[in-house]
């Protein structure tokens, strides 16, 4: 686990003090359920270099390699369900560039221990290729992106939802962070209805309409995916 600070002049500025690892635990352990459940989506508002999301993702891997472990091209997919599933934020892009290392490092050492000789570079991409648009650099707060100063730019926070289908397809659908957080706070209406707003049966809420869906494709070619 890293230091809980990286300098006094980063918190002073930032407010930055990562949380501790006994702390980590601590919390997640009150959602122990969700942590060993690997669809179940978890998002960072302030990720730092992703202390949080790092335990997470091994819990979750864990679960994988116990249900998978005997077929590895099933353990592939679903470990890279796990990944798809982790979300985070924060305002530093150092640390965002941290978090995205540090994740794809925990799942590839898995990854490589368990399929070996048949792990595929196309799969060790994709996963690259979504923790770039899963743990981005924006204001929480705002919910818009920021620029390498930590400024709030005009773009909003943009995530990508990745489902599994049929067989080993994944689609992805973006989605608005500012929507998102809408659609928790609002009940249906008629604009929400007008406006392809639908009941998402995992979160018990009604969300926005995607404003980009892709066509599925094999999800160790997510990298490829066609915009529709």
């Amino acid at each position: 686990m890293a230091e809980q600070i990286k300098s006094k002049e980063r918190v002073a500025e930032h407010g930055e003090v990562f949380t501790s690892e006994r702390e980590v635990n601590a919390m997640l352990d009150l959602v122990k359920h969700e942590t060993e459940r690997i669809e179940s989506r978890f998002l960072e508002p302030a990720c730092g270099n992703g202390n949080f999301l790092a335990e997470i993702l091994r819990r979750k891997l864990d679960v994988v390699k116990q249900k998978y472990k005997k077929s590895k091209p099933e353990y592939e997919k679903y470990s890279v369900l796990a990944v798809s599933s982790i979300y985070g934020v924060d305002l530093l892009d150092d640390n965002i560039q941290e978090c995205q290392e540090r994740l794809f490092n925990i799942w590839h050492k898995e990854y490589i221990t368990v399929c070996k000789n048949e792990a595929m570079p196309d799969c060790e991409e994709a996963v690259r290729f979504i923790l770039r648009h899963n743990i981005l650099c924006g204001n929480a707060l705002t919910m818009l992106r920021v620029d390498v100063g930590g400024n709030d730019t005009a773009d909003p926070i943009i995530f990508a939802q990745w489902d599994l289908m049929t067989g080993d397809l994944m689609k992805r659908r973006d989605y608005r962070l500012d929507e998102l957080m809408r659609s928790q706070n609002e009940q249906m209406d008629m604009f929400m209805f007008m406006n392809g707003w639908e009941y998402d049966e995992e979160t018990h809420a009604w969300i926005p309409a995607p404003i980009q869906e892709f066509e599925p494709t094999n999800y160790w070619e997510v990298q490829n995916a066609i915009g529709l």
